[in-house]
């Protein structure tokens, strides 16, 4: 299909009951803390072991189209910029454990309010994993998922069949699994993804990274920061950056992250690059 004009007519649907229901995940993120801090020591819930820091710069490109030139992106020019790599566990494992990856950069030199409206910010936080979408569609289900993965593999089970029955539970475990194992050869090789979409002025985009190498014949299983070290000494790292942009609500919808919006639709078009330097 075509590609398709990006619209400024999504919205969100916020329940009722959201500031109570994120009040109380708050708490059980804190509770989580608690109980990992006796074994790791202080630390974040989600993410917990991070794998390194790291210098970067944002140089956000010329010539954007309007819809892009928004914010961050409104002004080319160059951005210093921190970048931390994580796995997305609770506990400390290596790196040859199954698990979701995290590509999370902070973005200097930058003025306006902030995401909560509480006052103005002069940085901006970009989160993205290895995975185009959730699996799951709302904060809800995976939230209760997160808790329950928190509380051990019996928990776990308890939970899914008491949401999905006996057959939806083997079925969500199985998917769950097929998440935590996806394949990952390196943070200079993965394509990294927002998963969800944030405001870009009155637009809606998901956030992408398209890596600066291609995989190598042994790049299952490494250690990521030997490896990552590796390409580095090869030369500076430069990824792009890119932004895809909401059409409509059943193309692109907002509130459900288990959908990876169609390129064919909703193209991704590159606003910066991010180099991290040797």
């Amino acid at each position: 299909m075509p590609a398709r004009t990006p619209s400024t007519q999504w919205q969100e649907q916020v329940a009722p009951d959201e500031s109570e229901r994120f009040a109380r995940y708050a708490q059980g993120m804190v509770a989580s803390q608690q109980r990992r801090a006796k074994k790791y020591g202080p630390g974040r819930a989600l993410h917990r072991r991070q794998l390194v820091a790291l210098a970067a710069t944002l140089e956000v490109l010329p010539d954007l189209p309007e819809y892009a030139r928004q914010g961050l992106f409104a002004t080319p020019g160059s951005h210093d910029a921190w970048v931390r790599l994580s796995n997305g566990s609770m506990d400390v494992a290596s790196d040859r454990k199954p698990d979701v990856r995290g590509f999370a950069f902070k973005v200097f030199g930058v003025d306006g309010p902030n995401a909560l409206g509480t006052g103005t910010t002069t940085t901006q936080d970009f989160l993205l994993i290895n995975h185009a979408a959730f699996s799951v569609p709302k904060s809800a289900a995976f939230m209760d998922l997160v808790l329950a993965l928190e509380r051990g593999p019996f928990a776990l089970l308890g939970y899914l069949v008491r949401t999905y029955g006996f057959l939806g539970a083997l079925r969500q475990a199985k998917k769950l699994q097929s998440v935590l194992g996806k394949p990952f050869s390196g943070f200079a090789t993965e394509r990294l993804f927002s998963a969800v979409p944030i405001s870009c002025g009155a637009w809606a985009a998901r956030v992408r990274l398209l890596p600066p190498r291609e995989p190598g014949p042994s790049a299952a299983k490494l250690d990521w920061v030997d490896a990552l070290g590796k390409h580095l000494a090869q030369g500076p790292l430069v990824y792009r950056m890119q932004l895809q942009f909401f059409v409509d609500e059943a193309t692109t919808p907002i509130e459900d992250a288990s959908v990876d919006w169609p390129e064919s639709e909703a193209p991704y078009v590159d606003v910066a690059r991010l180099t991290i330097a040797p």
